[in-house]
């Protein structure tokens, strides 16, 4: 994989790592509930439920890492399956929950994927 494409999918994990920050440990906070939308009452009534998406997204972001850092082969099938993922995770978050998930997780996952084909 390309140093780009590498710095690529290492951008995404971590946006993810920040996804799962904000899910996991800040969902109460007014930073969270402005980024998601949500209400202080739903936040609260929903926040064990963001601390379980909050892991799923790190573990993504785990898959993500791995790919990243593995050695080719199983480096560029790892990525691909988990940008994949992520690509997938949005389109049914945007169809699901709200839009905006199309830009934020879609929009750069497919961007990242392409890049990492790109360098293959």
């Amino acid at each position: 994989m390309s140093t780009v494409a590498a710095i690529a999918v290492v951008m995404l994990a971590l946006l993810h790592v920040y996804i799962l920050v904000l899910e996991m440990f800040l969902w109460t906070t007014p930073r969270a509930r402005a980024s998601f939308g949500t209400s202080e009452a739903f936040a609260l009534e929903t926040k064990a439920m963001a601390a379980n998406q909050g892991l799923y997204n790190g573990f993504l972001a785990a898959g993500l890492l791995w790919g990243a850092f593995a050695s080719d082969p199983v480096g560029f099938r790892v990525t691909v399956f988990f940008v994949v993922c992520v690509a997938v995770a949005g389109v049914f978050g945007a169809v699901t929950s709200s839009r905006k998930i199309l830009f934020v997780q879609t929009v750069p996952a497919a961007v990242v994927l392409a890049l990492v084909l790109l360098a293959r």
